[in-house]
């Protein structure tokens, strides 16, 4: 009997509701197999396996589209394309052997380098100045990736000026998120295609073209020049981020400018993203790098480590660990999300009550109301345990940051958050020198003198409405 004799005698008998029901349940093993074989956080796995168990027509699917962690041939592909600097411009880093620096190479992270010099970048208005700067000042390559290319004057005014610096003769290489930057990724930047540079979208979903899980976003926030000069941290390039003029509106943001090897390697992680986007091969972005181009620049060692599914660990998340742990006097998290696992939440606490000064500054109110809610039961915690809450008053804050005992720093794209520390593609750079630790907890003083502390709790309050609220955002937490 031919295959079509077979469905039609199937369906005729009935049989079509039990091989689909055979077929639901297969695939829902097969699921469950797949996640719990992953190195996930505990809620996050939770999360799923409750939506895959309780609806599995619906979770499965979802799942498998949106639910992956880690792409095993993108890691092992992009193994290949690790930092690879001359042995004459590298120079070991006294804080190789540290145990911070050590736990995160033993993850998967590249050594600490040193021969590096670091400016933090503290407001919009400087850092769109400091990146027009650099724009103007590239002479062979402009690299850039960002979340958000924003359809708004901040976003124009760089298309414009990135087209005129590849009419020049530059290699200008943009690289979008095609979901962050799904309105801005087509005609908004022919502009600068038609001046010869090149537009590179990462992963896109619509339609279903990606290599993976359209969970996956590419997160990171890179600019490098020539090589030699990049900048590193929360903007995207949008004007609620950055501008050439002060806008009340503004969300406070933080990076640096960095020079030296750690410029060069932030390059290697943009060419590594970039050949993935494009297809592209990784000799012909090196061919345009000038021989001898790296150099050794100033006295801050540097760590550069990229976080994500293109990583066989997790380098970022382990490195943060081993941070607080290492903490004998003070740690300070400035973050947009705070939405830690458990193991990051209980080794606060443990800080906190041991009488070490932990201190967390939150936005008062951030542009994503249901992180607000998930966030509560937290720092309630860390509160009960001693630490220091503090709510960034005057508007959004998209700052990210964490210094420990003014001896480790850590900036860049990684949100405290389960979404940035075990999904997103992200990068950090860990300032492991003692002067960049302490301007970066200069700043953060600043900041926490425009907090105040959260409203006191009526012990016993009885909140029903509030607690159930808080609980489902909880649960959602591993998507936020």
């Amino acid at each position: 009997m031919h295959l079509p004799d077979l469905i039609t005698n199937a369906l005729g008998q009935g049989l079509l509701p039990h091989l689909l029901t055979v077929g639901g349940f297969l695939l829902a093993v097969f699921v469950l197999a797949r996640l719990l074989g992953e190195k996930r956080a505990p809620a996050n796995t939770f999360a799923w396996l409750l939506l895959v168990v309780i609806v599995p027509y619906v979770g499965a699917p979802l799942f498998l589209l949106f639910g992956g962690r880690k792409l095993r041939r993108l890691a092992q592909d992009k193994v290949r394309l690790l930092p690879v600097l001359p042995v004459a411009v590298v120079r070991r880093a006294a804080c190789a052997e540290s145990p911070v620096a050590h736990a995160m190479v033993s993850a998967g992270a590249a050594a600490p380098v040193a021969g590096n010099t670091v400016r933090l970048l503290t407001t919009g208005e400087d850092t769109f100045a400091t990146l027009e700067r650099q724009i103007r000042a590239a002479q062979h390559t402009i690299h850039i990736t960002t979340f958000i290319l924003g359809r708004d004057d901040t976003g124009r005014r760089l298309v414009a000026l990135l087209a005129e610096r590849a009419r020049a003769g530059v290699k200008v290489r943009l690289l979008l998120d095609s979901v962050g930057s799904f309105f801005s990724s087509g005609g908004f930047t022919r502009p600068l295609r038609e001046a010869g540079g090149e537009v590179g979208r990462f992963m896109p979903v619509l339609p279903f073209m990606s290599r993976g899980s359209a969970n996956l976003r590419l997160h990171r926030k890179i600019a490098v020049f020539d090589h030699r000069t990049a900048m590193i941290g929360g903007h995207n390039l949008a004007g609620e981020y950055m501008g050439p003029r002060p806008w009340v509106k503004r969300w406070r943001d933080f990076g640096a400018l960095l020079e030296g090897p750690a410029a060069a390697l932030l390059n290697e992680v943009f060419i590594a993203d970039w050949c993935f986007a494009t297809r592209q091969r990784a000799a012909l972005l090196r061919a345009d790098i000038p021989e001898h181009v790296v150099e050794l620049r100033g006295h801050s060692d540097l760590q550069v480590v990229a976080s994500g599914p293109d990583v066989p660990g997790d380098p970022l998340y382990e490195g943060i660990i081993a941070m607080i742990q290492e903490a004998e006097h003070s740690v300070w998290i400035v973050t947009p999300y705070f939405l830690p696992d458990e193991v990051l939440l209980r080794t606060l606490i443990v800080k906190a009550r041991a009488g070490r000064e932990v201190t967390v500054i939150v936005p008062a109110r951030s542009n994503h109301p249901v992180t607000d809610l998930a966030r509560k039961n937290s720092l309630r915690q860390l509160r009960r345990a001693g630490a220091h809450v503090r709510l960034f008053t005057p508007g959004m804050m998209h700052s990210k940051g964490i210094m420990v005992d003014d001896r480790i720093g850590l900036l860049g794209s990684a949100n405290f958050d389960l979404r940035s520390l075990f999904v997103n593609f992200e990068i950090g750079v860990f300032l492991h020198t003692r002067a960049d630790v302490i301007a970066m907890k200069a700043w953060a003083q600043e900041l926490s003198r425009h907090c105040q502390g959260p409203k006191p709790e009526v012990e016993g309050k009885f909140r029903p409405l509030g607690q159930l609220a808080e609980e489902i955002s909880r649960l959602l937490a591993p998507w936020l």
